[in-house]
């Protein structure tokens, strides 16, 4: 059921461009391969892991997909993504990381999607041709890092051929992600940013929970958080993963003058699954 999606909208597929991947900085990698590889490639997440032969992600590519890819290659396999039907600047999802690769409206073609994040194994699926998801999205009572229409994007994503830029936080202008960024090929864009006050993360100690709020009192510099702070945490390995990924949840919701939400008004963010 629903139309056909409008070419305007665009794929984002997330990531954090300041990680690194083994030894090697994630851009310089994904320079070097010429495109961007899937968690079963890569065997890495901003989400839950569970790349797999019958682990939750496997599982659930099994039910979406009708078995298609059960014993296909990692590099097969497809690419998650968002639907930025909202026209977003920081992109569809960012609690999946700060910078984003925008595809081009070819891309949808051969896109499916489904609301909500497969997680959930939900019964509402898409394609370019027939989608109704971007209504039941904005109809949904989600907090703004939850409301997304995941996308799943079938045959690859190459960098010259597939993407229309690489969109980042402006904490990295001037960095050596910025100087990896031009790496790939494709033009390089800039969205408002996130740089999140401790005290607003600590006025809502229930949107993460407090042991959150205290990892990010720690790593903040003068009682900010930005992506480039986030990360340099991570690389330092001052945290688990875990509790990093859910302190960069909350420099994205807060980071912001309303970064992330539309003209319709929302409650305070509930905490998400802890799977995703």
């Amino acid at each position: 059921m629903g139309e056909p999606v409008d070419p305007s909208w665009r794929v984002t597929v997330h990531f954090h461009p300041d990680r690194l991947f083994g030894d090697v900085p994630i851009l310089r990698a994904m320079a070097t391969d010429g495109r961007y590889c899937s968690q079963f490639e890569t065997a890495t997440s901003n989400g839950g892991l569970s790349c797999h032969p019958g682990g939750d992600r496997w599982r659930w590519e099994s039910r979406l997909f009708g078995g298609v890819y059960d014993d296909a290659s990692p590099a097969a396999r497809p690419v998650y993504g968002s639907l930025n039907h909202r026209h977003r600047p920081a992109g569809g999802s960012p609690r999946f990381g700060s910078a984003h690769l925008r595809l081009n409206a070819a891309t949808l073609a051969r896109t499916t999607f489904c609301y909500p994040d497969s997680v959930f194994e939900p019964a509402a699926l898409g394609t370019s041709d027939r989608c109704a998801l971007a209504e039941l999205a904005d109809a949904d009572d989600k907090e703004p890092l939850d409301d997304y229409v995941e996308a799943h994007v079938h045959g690859g994503v190459c960098f010259a051929r597939d993407v229309e830029a690489l969109v980042l936080d402006p904490c990295f202008r001037g960095t050596e992600v910025e100087a990896d960024a031009h790496q790939l090929g494709v033009p390089v864009q800039w969205h408002h940013g996130f740089r999140a006050h401790i005290e607003d993360i600590a006025a809502h100690p229930r949107y993460r929970g407090p042991d959150i709020v205290a990892a990010a009192a720690r790593i903040a510099r003068q009682g900010v958080l930005d992506p480039f702070i986030v990360g340099s945490a991570v690389r330092k390995g001052l945290f688990d993963g875990q509790t990093l990924k859910r302190v960069w949840h909350c420099t994205a919701h807060f980071g912001h003058p309303n970064p992330l939400t539309t003209t319709r008004s929302r409650r305070p963010g509930r905490p998400a699954d802890p799977s995703s």
